[in-house]
């Protein structure tokens, strides 16, 4: 097993790598130094090289702001990155992993998303991420597409300065007496860790498709927020932020929780629930020297 992880230096990108060799397989880490996924040319080049088995890609232009500033370079490399990387997978007969986002879908379904629901992106992000599932799906052969959700992990997340949802909740709460987060977005927080774990269960069978793959069950930010405060014995004044405290800049849905019906039909999923995922992160060394532990 030979796997090419595009996008190894990101948050996700490292777990997938790390678990690929905690298993044995031969990995190759690429980066935009070694790889432009937005061009076909580059993407042949690098790949052909690695010749691998598997290619997983968790690179994407997912800072939604930044996405709403740059749709075109957005869609390059959200959607033609994708067909990029799905025909190359074709090319060299390789299974070929991406990863999406719950922002496919407006959020006004209320109840949990299955893989049939149909899709309505609110925002750049999300028709740019959708793209990219249509590119593969019309084009690759052997491809599995994980929708995920409101992910973090130990590896530093650069779109969002270094600093997933966790950390930064602990780092303000050490700077300031009182924390005001919101409470009318509901998402499942999805460990990179746990989310690597299961793409390599998948890609050890030919169960290809579209799958949900998040944590189980679901919560509010501000619940996020009071169970790593509880997890960790943070003791900071909590609270919820008024409406519109916080003014968002570009629509985003309010309710993304999505339902992991396929893995659990194939008797697949290895997910945890949040709070087991969530109490696991911060129980490693480094999580518990940043929670002053």
């Amino acid at each position: 097993m030979r796997v090419a992880v595009v996008g190894a230096n990101g948050q996700l990108g490292a777990d997938v790598l790390a678990e690929y060799q905690r298993l044995g397989a031969e990995t190759e880490g690429l980066t935009h130094a070694d790889i432009d996924i937005s061009s076909l040319e580059s993407t042949q080049t690098a790949l052909s090289r690695i010749r691998p088995t598997i290619i997983v890609n968790t690179a994407a232009m997912h800072h939604v702001e930044n996405c709403e500033k740059e749709p075109l370079r957005a869609y390059e490399v959200n959607a033609l990155g994708a067909r990029n990387l799905s025909i190359v997978a074709r090319e060299s007969d390789s299974k070929f992993v991406h990863v999406s986002t719950d922002y496919v879908f407006d959020g006004s379904k209320k109840a949990p998303y299955v893989e049939g629901d149909p899709a309505a992106p609110l925002n750049v992000y999300g028709n740019t991420k959708l793209a990219g599932e249509a590119f593969i799906q019309g084009t690759a052969e052997k491809y599995f597409i994980l929708r995920t959700s409101a992910l973090y992990g130990k590896n530093p997340c650069r779109a969002k300065n270094g600093r997933n949802f966790v950390d930064l909740m602990l780092k303000l709460a050490g700077e300031r007496d009182e924390l005001r987060v919101v409470d009318d977005e509901v998402v499942s927080p999805t460990s990179t860790a746990e989310l690597a774990r299961q793409i390599t269960v998948l890609t050890q069978t030919e169960h290809y498709g579209l799958y949900h793959a998040t944590a189980e069950g679901h919560c509010t930010w501000y619940e996020f927020a009071r169970t790593i405060c509880e997890i960790t014995n943070t003791n900071v004044n909590l609270k919820i932020a008024e409406p519109n405290e916080f003014p968002i800049k570009v629509p985003r849905p309010k309710y993304s929780v999505l339902e992991n019906q396929k893995l659990k039909k194939l008797g697949l999923n290895s997910f945890l629930s949040w709070q087991d995922e969530l109490t696991t992160y911060l129980s490693t060394p480094a999580m518990k020297l940043r929670a002053g532990a």
